[in-house]
């Protein structure tokens, strides 16, 4: 009798150690590994301009394919694309989660017609960028330090901002709180999360299926991802980030967005030691502004930086 209970107690282990296993890999695989972006029809950008923006990048007579070494010795990729007139202001513009640089053709196209040139670095895992998990701004806000490194290498005497969208504009205000080169002149964060822990159990939330608890659900992942990716998900923590930052921020999110709570806009702009400003789109989704208000939008981030006379 006693070694059948034993028996039974080392499958009852087994099997809720493989239930365990199994669950963290699944969380694992679809919150950090990197899917790539497609022209397929089921992964349709979410407005035509969005894909007109992709297309203008990627047919660009004067577009260029530069390669940088990330200090992990991954190989990083960017398109840079000059604008017509010499000039020493460059735009680092940096995508979200599922995509690549080419997403942010509208930027870019707004920016060259403003006489700045533009830098749009793929993300790690992403694009041509080598890599196999998602930093969501973690080990990404390095990478950008060394793209502001590159270009000032290359010009001295440029002057940089950075303009990201959704984990891009995470990872713009996780970079703003280290130690950056004066060349750094302003951030512009559309959509950012507050923190990776509170973006990750809002996103489990909405999944089919989520029956874990959320607490042992965060558990899990932040294990998995420590031992797999080797950063922890509550140091991915851009609210804290800002608190360090002296880099002119603004601010900006879609009242609309049911992927990142506009409230988590609010309370980074609160947290902000920098000089900042505010904007909330109105009735704009994720990232949507730029497409459902681009006057107001555009507006704004064109006002901001006349004030820093950039």
């Amino acid at each position: 009798m006693s070694k059948n209970n034993t028996l039974v107690k080392l499958g009852i282990f087994s099997s809720v150690f493989g239930g365990i296993f199994a669950f963290s890999n699944y969380i694992y695989k679809i919150s950090t590994v990197p899917k790539q972006h497609t022209d397929a029809d089921d992964n349709r950008d979410f407005d035509p301009a969005i894909t007109e923006g992709r297309k203008f990048v990627r047919n660009h007579p004067d577009r260029q394919d530069l390669f940088i070494d990330s200090i992990d010795k991954l190989k990083l990729h960017a398109s840079y694309i000059p604008c017509k007139e010499s000039s020493h202001r460059y735009a680092i513009i940096i995508h979200g989660i599922w995509d690549n640089h080419e997403s942010n053709g509208i930027y870019a196209r707004h920016y060259l017609e403003k006489g700045i040139n533009c830098l749009l670095p793929d993300l790690r895992g992403f694009g041509k960028s080598e890599g196999d998990y998602i930093g969501y701004g973690y080990d990404d806000r390095l990478d950008i330090i060394e793209w502001i490194n590159y270009i000032i290498k290359k010009d001295p005497e440029a002057r940089i901002i950075l303009h990201g969208m959704s984990m891009g504009s995470a990872t713009t205000l996780m970079t703003t709180g280290e130690h950056l080169p004066r060349n750094v002149k302003a951030a512009i964060a559309d959509s950012a999360y507050a923190t990776l822990r509170e973006q990750f159990a809002h996103t489990y939330k909405s999944f089919k299926g989520s029956f874990v608890p959320v607490p042992i659900a965060l558990f899990l992942a932040r294990v998995m991802i420590y031992l797999r990716a080797g950063y922890d998900i509550n140091e991915v923590n851009p609210i804290e980030a800002v608190k360090n930052s002296s880099t002119p921020t603004l601010f900006m999110h879609g009242d609309d967005d049911t992927f990142i709570d506009p409230h988590m806009c609010s309370r980074l702009y609160e947290a902000a030691k920098c000089p900042k400003q505010y904007c909330m789109i109105l009735g704009a989704g994720h990232i949507e502004g730029v497409v459902r208000d681009p006057v107001n939008y555009w507006a704004k981030i064109d006002s901001f930086l006349s004030q820093l006379e950039f």
